[in-house]
């Protein structure tokens, strides 16, 4: 009959420290996987928040819209302020158009010409964004209407 050989106390311990390690290692396996998953379900809820709230979208149509505002203002001031000018005299005069009203001592300045010129521009700038619109046929891209 063969005779097991003797595990020391030494061996017991190096054998007790590897399962702890083994353990340890397994514990931190089993929250890495869990922290992937709730990142991973992070990112997901994210990229769906994206697609379904047309963010996307939002973001392009704000930087075209940035630079279409430049070039409306460059319309307006370049075709549209030299109609006005041609019309009223110079765009400065009808802006420093003021009425005065004096009553029982006390003044007031009313600066119509201000309120008139900027009424122009706010019109004129719709309708050049108007014109862009219809024409380039941008309303027709909005799939919401349908």
């Amino acid at each position: 009959m063969a005779k097991k050989p003797q595990t020391t106390k030494a061996q017991l311990e190096a054998e007790k420290e590897k399962v702890k390690a083994a353990e340890a290692r397994s514990r931190a396996n089993a929250a890495a996987t869990r922290a992937a998953k709730i990142g991973a379900g992070q990112a997901n809820g994210f990229v769906n928040f994206v697609r379904q709230q047309g963010v996307v979208g939002l973001a392009v149509g704000l930087a075209i819209g940035t630079a279409a505002g430049a070039s409306v203002k460059t319309i307006v001031e370049g075709f549209i302020t030299p109609i006005v000018r041609l019309i009223v005299g110079t765009e400065n005069k009808l802006e420093a158009a003021v009425w005065h009203v004096n009553l029982s001592g006390r003044e007031a300045d009313f600066a119509w010409g201000a309120v008139v010129s900027s009424l122009i521009t706010l019109v004129a700038t719709a309708f050049v964004i108007y014109l862009i619109v219809h024409f380039l046929r941008l309303d027709r891209l909005d799939k919401k209407k349908d």
